[in-house]
């Protein structure tokens, strides 16, 4: 599976990205919101999750690739997470810091919203984040998504919930 934006490729992982998203994921600041930033170990499952995810589903996280350089710069893509109980299709994404406020976040999961809508019987996706993540909740905005939901959560202390469904979607695709 491949996809493409103006300035971006969104592949399927492979163990060959391990020291790229290693570089990310490791990184406390980019973390900051998570528990704590990923060891090796955690990395590599990381991978092994998404491949899992692929076979499984037909998609996970893919890898974003910076079509300038030809480097990967983050992730973006669906998963099915536990959201206050119910298990539902979130668009996660993670940047390299080195790439933040460039619009990358924004315009890979402006690409996985519309896969979404044109490649699954859903009829709503969503995405949420710790509260204090105002760059997590500035690109769900950005994506025509709208705050559904707050919920206290042991992992993020309060979560908010952002979705867009497929009628709202529709609305806002040329």
């Amino acid at each position: 599976m491949k996809m493409e934006t103006e300035r971006l490729i969104l592949r399927e992982y492979s163990m060959e990205d391990f020291d790229s998203l290693y570089e990310i994921l490791s990184d406390a600041e980019t973390m900051q919101h998570y528990p704590a930033p990923f060891d090796e170990t955690r990395t590599k499952n990381w991978i092994l999750w998404n491949l899992d995810n692929y076979r499984e589903y037909g998609y996970g996280l893919w890898a974003v690739v910076l079509k300038e350089t030809g480097g990967l710069i983050g992730d973006c893509g669906i998963t099915i997470q536990n959201i206050d109980g119910e298990f539902l299709p979130e668009i996660g994404y993670h940047i390299n810091k080195k790439y933040w406020r460039r619009g990358f976040a924004k315009e890979a999961a402006r690409k996985v919203r519309d896969w979404f809508f044109a490649n699954t019987d859903y009829n709503e996706i969503y995405s949420f984040m710790k509260y204090t993540n105002i760059g997590s909740y500035s690109t769900a905005i950005a994506n025509g998504m709208k705050k559904v939901k707050e919920y206290p959560d042991p992992k993020n202390e309060i979560s908010f919930v952002y979705s867009i469904t497929r009628d709202e979607w529709e609305k806002i695709i040329p």
